[in-house]
This record gives structure tokens, sequence and C-alpha cells, in this order.
């Protein structure tokens, strides 16, 4: 019995489903609900670093040859970013969410895919320099280890330091941005005590839970890359995750309009992507 054209898969679909699927039960990382076109330039990202001539030949090679694990997360993630990208996102942060922060006692704020830890450096200088660092307890999250690593040590090439410099002045900064890092040997090293009151760690928000109760979650062009069930997923464990009151930003394309979560948020400065979490007390579980 032939099989309707209509329901034929092409055979690239058919092996980025079997290598996502591969990755998911032999390693426990969960791509399968990422965006598809997303997904294959990734993969085929992974096969030209590994010289492999099909994900097929990927898909093997995952599965026979574990130390090349972290090379495909490598690959299948994305760590692009800079310091205080779109600065008008700072700048309205420092300016208008800041001030209800400053409520609260103790805070907590969730860094989520913080990729090479570029936004929570921009998130503890600003902090520090509206006198909150000390009293905020930061996680700084991502799925890629090696991207983990890398925001934890706060090294970075001191090439971007230009850019960093004019992101940082442009969202408002009080002083210089060299005063944060020290330059050497092509490097600049972020100063170690701002990041003395972060927690780096491993979470997926295709697969783990809620860890903690935030005042701010911070996860910038992060859902983009999502498709929309798992950007419904994501959205629920901020909508858990917030304190009533509390404030969730994300990246200049992204947006709450189409979740089903969007009433559990009010519209605070759209413009910029921040929305606050409102004062109603239930939280729908299992969606």
């Amino acid at each position: 019995m032939s099989v309707s054209p209509v329901q034929t898969q092409s055979l690239e679909t058919v092996e980025l489903q079997l290598f996502l699927e591969a990755l998911y039960r032999r390693y426990h990382y969960d791509f399968r609900s990422y965006s598809a076109s997303s997904l294959q330039r990734r993969a085929e990202l992974a096969c030209e670093r590994l010289n492999c001539a099909t994900i097929s030949d990927l898909q093997r090679r995952l599965l026979h040859e574990p130390d090349l694990l972290p090379d495909i997360i490598d690959a299948m993630t994305v760590q692009v970013s800079e310091l205080y990208r779109d600065p008008s996102y700072y700048a309205a942060i420092r300016r208008d969410v800041i001030p209800h922060l400053k409520t609260f006692p103790s805070l907590k704020v969730w860094v989520a895919g913080c990729a090479d830890g570029e936004e929570l450096y921009s998130l503890a200088i600003l902090f520090k320099e509206e006198g909150l660092f000390d009293r905020t307890l930061f996680y700084a999250t991502e799925i890629n280890r090696r991207a983990l690593a890398k925001a934890e040590a706060g090294v970075y090439d001191i090439d971007r330091m230009g850019a960093f410099t004019r992101n940082y002045q442009a969202a408002g900064g009080r002083a210089s941005l060299s005063d944060y890092y020290t330059a050497g040997y092509g490097r600049a090293v972020f100063d170690r005590a701002l990041r003395t009151r972060t927690v780096f760690t491993e979470h997926n928000l295709a697969s783990d839970q809620v860890f903690s109760e935030v005042h701010l979650v911070s996860c910038r062009n992060v859902l983009i890359y999502f498709d929309g069930a798992l950007q419904d997923r994501a959205v629920g464990l901020f909508r858990e995750s917030l304190a009533r009151g509390g404030f969730l930003g994300l990246g200049a394309h992204e947006t709450l309009r189409f979740s089903d979560h969007a009433s559990a948020f009010q519209p605070f400065d759209e413009g910029q992507r921040i929305w606050r979490r409102t004062a109603l007390s239930e939280v729908t579980h299992g969606r």
C-alpha cells in the first residue's frame, strides 16, 4: 500500500527527529520542542564542526562517542549576547523597575538562559550601582555547561569592551565600565565580587521545574528558539517562580500576548518587553 505524499516527511526531517530523540533518551537534553527551522540549522552546524556527512551520522557519533556531547551541545545552543544588549531595556529596569524592587527587604533574580554571562554581569553592575547588590541573590541558569563555565569565569575578549562600554553608557551606567574589570593579555576579567552573590547552575526550561521564588526574571532572546508549546511551558515556570508584583523581562522580539499565561501578567513597559506578575493568588498547574 502506497503512502500518500502528504503524509511523507522529508529525509532531513526524519533524521532530525531521530537525532533529537536520541539526544533526549541518552543524555536527557530535550530540544524536541525548539523551533524546527532553528534546530535544522544548528544540527547542520554540528555536522560541519564534527565532519559528519549527515545528521544520521551525527546521531551515530552522539550515541557511540559520548565525549562529543559538549561539542554537540555547543552547536545546538545559541550564545550570542553582549553586555547591556538593547540598552533601553536596562535603562527601563534602572529607571522604572528598580524603585519597586527597592521596597523588598531581600531580592532574588533569575537570569534564565544566561549564555556566557553578559546579561548576568549587566544586571549585577546595575544592582550594585543602585544599592541593591548586597541584598540580592542571583540565579544564572543555562543548559550548556561550557557556556555556564564561561559565565562563572567572567572572562571576555578585550576587543568586545568597546561595544560593551557604549552599551553600558547608553543604559545609564553611573561610573566607568573599566571600574568593574581588569584587562590583560587580550582579555577582560570581571571583578570576582560581582559574582559572589550568584548561583550558577544547569536548568532546562524544556524539562526542569521551578526552584525558587524570585522577584525578577530576565530571560532575553531565548523564547524565540522555542515552539509555541515550549514557550508556554517556560512562561508557566516564570509565572510560578515570580512573587506577586515581580517582574518578567523578555527579548526585543518576544511577547506574552499569545501565551496561555498572559492573564497572570500586566504590561509594565511593553515597548521594552517588561511585564509584572499580577496579585492574583491562584496558579494553574499542569498546563
